[in-house]
């Protein structure tokens, strides 16, 4: 991660963190402690070994020092290159979340993800270390074809970080402003169906950052059928407390039942 998007991580997951103590959307569940023990350990064992395979801004610099990638082949100006590298990393990260929840192989490791108890502003961080080496992967992938500019690379890495602890944080916005912010990014109520136990609505509402691909793609869901308040959080299939530890969190993929989540599925 680099320097500003370091500073910018810490800087929001303390405001969130913050937000949710003042002002919680929903009462929690579980232990808290249990759960940002494990949360947070598994999070900086992600971010270790990713960062220690796939250093994405040298792949960015590699790419823009060697004129590689579409970008890099066509003349526009270079904050339109910017805005258009961030909205197209965006595409194509909304496109990696619905795979994740299609195809059952790749569902056993999203699914650790879902299986939180409850949802606050750590569960923006819980993804299995394969996981994240694959999205890492895919991450590559489209620096090498896109050949974006490094600043659109270090904002999508700051976007993509900060909203993703943003739109999981337990935190009560009204609804009036929650309607205008979802124009323009995922909000935690949208983002929050998402994470429901209803198989229908954990299909839907796939967006990190802007919300236009859900409506464009017909996946948007305004919001869950038993309302916020008493919608359960989580998967049918694992709602054990002590099942929250850092050792189960990582065997979950392999030992988990992925139930009836994945859409590639013929549902019965």
């Amino acid at each position: 991660m680099s320097y500003p998007a370091l500073i910018a991580f810490l800087g929001i997951f303390a405001a969130v963190a913050v937000w949710e103590f003042l002002a919680p959307r929903k009462q929690l569940t579980t232990s808290k402690a249990i759960r940002w023990l494990s949360n947070i350990t598994i999070t900086i064992l992600g971010t270790a070994i990713v960062r220690g395979v796939f250093p994405v801004l040298a792949a960015s610099l590699a790419a823009d020092q060697s004129s590689f990638g579409i970008l890099n082949q066509i003349f526009l100006p270079y904050p339109f290159k910017v805005f258009l590298a961030v909205l197209v990393f965006d595409l194509i990260i909304y496109g990696q979340h619905v795979l994740f929840h299609s195809i059952p192989l790749l569902w056993r490791l999203h699914m650790m993800h879902h299986a939180d108890l409850d949802i606050d502003v750590t569960t923006g961080l819980r993804f299995h270390p394969l996981e994240v080496l694959l999205s890492m992967g895919i991450k590559i992938a489209a620096v090498a074809i896109i050949g974006p500019p490094v600043l659109a690379v270090i904002i999508f890495e700051i976007l993509l970080n900060g909203t993703s602890m943003f739109n999981h944080g337990s935190i009560s916005i009204s609804l009036g402003i929650d309607s205008l912010l979802r124009l323009i990014v995922v909000t935690p109520d949208m983002h929050r169906v998402h994470h429901s136990v209803v198989i229908k609505e954990t299909n839907s509402n796939f967006g990190f950052n802007f919300p236009w691909w859900d409506r464009l793609f017909g996946t948007y869901r305004a919001q869950p059928a038993a309302g916020h308040d008493k919608m359960v959080i989580g998967l049918s299939l694992f709602r054990d407390e002590k099942k929250l530890t850092l050792p189960w969190l990582l065997a979950l993929p392999f030992i988990g039942n992925p139930g009836r989540y994945p859409m590639l599925l013929k549902k019965r």
